[in-house]
């Protein structure tokens, strides 16, 4: 594990923003599951508003302000331009919110809302493009921001695509750009900013040390492969490319896991705190989602797919993000507000700046929904569907108020 300095971190006023209006959206995106059917078709408008509402609202917003604040860290040196950040933020919030309206009720706003989230990602990506010439610094964790921001990129771009297509003003293959677009932005940036920052974030929550890293790299290179593979099949219109993609993902993502495991096998650290309770729970819906995405692939059952998505986005993304709010947002403000102190009065620890209970009730209200959810979308429930939805509503409310207690800590 390498060591890291916070030596080169941005103020906390320049983060909190997206911590905050990320848990809203994520607020936001569990309230809108209330209205929602256990079936449905991705290439509905509603459905993809609410992709995008919980993506780029929730997922994005959380990952650019930790970005914001792990790059330079990790990097060893300040940001290129760090006040863009006061930028992309207004930027990706009011793109977002355009897009969702474009999605729900007025579709002509879709390319606006699309432009302001592209020019958003390209400040963000150029401006870390820029960071990253600075140091001479090269890891695993250096090589996933340059790859994650190119498949960021192609994404925005092909989504850019498919609302140009959906207003009428492009004719496009919408179903095969969709796939590309999906695969660029979650495959390509999420995944991979992920597996990029687990190598520095889970070892050091949990204390880990002394582990190999070559089941890692290996799965790095072949996400990166098999990302490509699809989204080049999906523009060439070859299915047989695509396939080949998939596969060459799955065994990246077995190599991710393998990784995870020695590294569990090392941890130092016995207690289950939120973080190590959200970890877990994470990376045992990121197998189920496997589990029920090869079951799909071989049945081609349509109620499989949405069930291997859900656990993918409800259980693994949204735990993983949400497991380090609990650590990231609480040493954020210690380090603004406490650090200074220390030697001259008694600070607080980490563990006692983030609310207990609450975070406690949000895992286990959170947890029951996520499996509620996949259950009805796996047997096409609406009751335990609905059931699961008002769960991870509930969920979010705690984990709302608190973020907002965490980020207020010692005003």
């Amino acid at each position: 594990m390498r060591a890291v300095s916070s030596d080169f971190a941005p103020p906390l006023k320049l983060i909190a923003p997206f911590f905050r209006a990320g848990v809203v959206f994520y607020l936001l995106s569990m309230t809108a599951l209330l209205f929602f059917k256990p079936d449905f078709a991705y290439a509905q408008t509603d459905v993809a508003g609410w992709v995008h509402l919980f993506l780029l609202g929730f997922v994005m917003m959380v990952i650019f302000g930790a970005m914001a604040q792990l790059v330079p860290v990790v990097l060893e040196t300040g940001h290129a331009v760090v006040d863009v950040y006061y930028v992309i933020f207004p930027l990706l919030l009011i793109g977002t919110v355009g897009m969702i309206v474009g999605f729900w009720m007025v579709p002509a706003l879709l390319p606006y809302g699309g432009l302001l989230v592209l020019t958003a990602m390209i400040i963000f990506a150029v401006e870390n493009v820029a960071t990253l010439r600075k140091t001479t610094i090269r890891t695993l964790t250096v090589d996933t921001v340059k790859w994650s921001n190119g498949y960021l990129l192609l994404g925005i771009l092909t989504g850019f695509a498919i609302a140009l297509g959906l207003s009428g003003n492009l004719a496009i293959d919408v179903g095969l750009m969709l796939k590309a677009h999906v695969y660029a932005v979650v495959g390509g940036y999420v995944v991979l900013t992920i597996i990029g920052l687990s190598l520095i974030l889970i070892p050091m929550f949990s204390l880990a040390h002394g582990f190999k890293e070559t089941a890692i790299h290996r799965a790095f290179k072949l996400v990166i492969a098999g990302v490509g593979t699809v989204f080049a099949g999906a523009l060439l219109k070859w299915e047989g490319m695509m396939y080949l993609g998939y596969v060459i993902n799955m065994i990246g993502v077995l190599f991710y896991l393998w990784q995870i495991y020695l590294i569990a096998k090392l941890t130092v650290r016995k207690e289950l705190d939120i973080w190590a309770k959200s970890m877990i729970f994470a990376f045992g819906t990121f197998i189920l989602s496997i589990l029920f995405g090869v079951v799909y692939f071989l049945s081609g059952k349509e109620s499989v797919l949405h069930t291997a998505v859900w656990f993918l986005l409800t259980g693994f993304v949204a735990f993983m993000i949400i497991g380090h709010l609990y650590k990231i947002v609480p040493f954020l403000v210690w380090f603004e507000r406490f650090a200074p102190l220390v030697g001259k009065e008694k600070v607080p620890m980490l563990h006692e700046m983030y609310p207990k209970e609450a975070a406690s009730m949000m895992f286990w209200l959170s947890v029951v929904g996520v499996v509620l959810g996949g259950i009805g979308l796996l047997f096409v429930n609406s009751l335990l569907f609905q059931g699961g939805a008002s769960f991870l509503f509930i969920g979010a409310v705690f984990l709302f108020t608190s973020v907002q207690k965490m980020l207020s800590y010692g005003k």
